[in-house]
């Protein structure tokens, strides 16, 4: 993953700060905490994080010092989220409000904030009712994001779950089917892609992790004709959500 300094435009460090964003309601993404620390103040904002379903890391002080901004973190530093995350309901009854399948495009723990505004802004393009990602493992709506979606994130909703495979299998009981993009599947323009459907693209490295891949329906190939056998994760998220247009137009 990139480096947590490069996501500073959402630090939030010092104990006020940090308790008053949990109470307000401000999506946090992350909280790190001094470790070893467990005066009343830590306490508190810890069992907030936890009623939040935060990611808490408990770090040296050393990693804290590395991390901050102001050199006045007071042992907590939180990273909060430049959006408001949805609800995976949400964006059904989006597609429902249009009279639409629902298209859903879901992240297997992607990692660059690059690739995820540009898939973000793809979505909106191609008309996807909402992204999917996950909580743990990836980037989560940092400014970075949010700048490179070009604005489509004030359109289009993104969810955050705890479980990309449940949350599939969840869906599945809607009517929704899955196809995700792999070097193994089925060349994408022999796969039926219409109907309620949810797009998997994985990691930029890893591509779909396993557990995901298993519960997905089809996997689906871009045709490949050069001398590198990969694409960029949000150039592939492109091809195969147009893909999913085309079909849908026929």
């Amino acid at each position: 993953m990139k480096e947590d300094k490069q996501i500073n435009e959402n630090i939030i460090e010092g104990r006020n700060a940090v308790l008053e964003a949990f109470r307000s309601g401000k999506p946090i993404d992350k909280l790190f905490v001094l470790d070893g620390c467990q005066d009343g103040p830590i306490r508190t904002i810890v069992r907030e994080a936890k009623k939040h379903d935060t990611i808490l890391q408990f770090v040296t002080k050393e990693r804290l010092s590395q991390i901050s901004e102001t050199g006045r973190h007071q042992g907590v530093i939180a990273y909060a989220a430049a959006y408001e995350y949805a609800d995976v309901e949400d964006m059904l009854k989006l597609a429902e409000s249009k009279g639409e399948d629902p298209f859903l495009i879901l992240l297997d723990n992607i990692e660059d904030p690059h690739n995820l505004g540009a898939i973000i802004r793809t979505a909106n393009l191609a008309g996807a009712h909402g992204v999917i990602i996950p909580k743990r493992r990836a980037v989560g709506l940092t400014a970075t994001v949010a700048k490179t979606s070009a604005g489509a994130l004030n359109y289009t909703p993104v969810a955050k779950v705890t479980n990309l495979a449940k949350t599939m299998e969840s869906l599945k009981e809607k009517g929704l089917w899955f196809v995700c993009a792999d070097m193994g599947g089925e060349e994408m323009y022999d796969l039926n892609l219409t109907g309620p459907i949810g797009l998997i693209i994985g990691n930029e490295g890893e591509g779909v992790s396993r557990l995901v891949k298993e519960t997905c329906d089809f996997t689906a190939r871009i045709p490949m004709n050069g001398d590198i056998d990969s694409l960029n994760a949000s150039v592939a998220a492109g091809v195969l959500a147009y893909e999913i247009v085309r079909q849908r137009r026929k």
